[in-house]
């Protein structure tokens, strides 16, 4: 069982095992899943239901190969706001969420105000795309870097 004082003091050592193969391998079946964990298929199910209904695993999905679909250019591109007004704050951060070509933003802190990830078929698609972002109202300042070798590009969490 985790410390009380972690926030995932609901799971034990079972519930963790599921939560590790569930996140490598979101299609394994029940049945497998649980000759696995070393549960009989109902508890196993059990288990798994009610961390989807505890929010453990918020969702399914299947990893594309972006270069197989022809997205060979990435780029991470801090961006600065003129201001920290809502009205500018909102309105970025929901052209973001409706914005396919940049899958990841995260709010920082430091020299930018937001670091996205744009990705591009090439890079005159990727100029167009940054272009498209600097003229985002409320947008002060852009400092992009291209990627010349992807190293790791992971989502599971470490759960050791």
């Amino acid at each position: 069982m985790l410390k009380k004082e972690n926030p995932q003091d609901a799971l034990d050592d079972t519930d963790l095992a599921i939560l590790k193969y569930i996140q490598n391998e979101g299609r394994m079946s029940n049945s497998k899943l649980s000759e696995k964990v070393n549960l009989s298929e109902t508890p196993c199910w059990r288990r798994w239901k009610r961390l989807e209904d505890e929010a453990f695993i918020t969702g399914y999905t299947a990893v594309l190969n972006r270069k197989r679909l022809g997205f060979t250019m990435v780029g991470f591109t801090q961006v600065s706001l003129s201001s920290h007004e809502v009205e500018n704050t909102d309105y970025f951060e929901q052209f973001v969420l409706s914005t396919e070509w940049i899958p990841l933003c995260h709010c920082i802190a430091g020299g930018a105000d937001y670091i996205v990830q744009v990705v591009a078929r090439d890079l005159d698609e990727y100029y167009e795309r940054i272009h498209q972002l600097r003229r985002v109202k409320g947008v002060s300042a852009l400092h992009s870097s291209v990627s010349v070798k992807e190293i790791k590009n992971s989502s599971l969490i470490p759960l050791e």
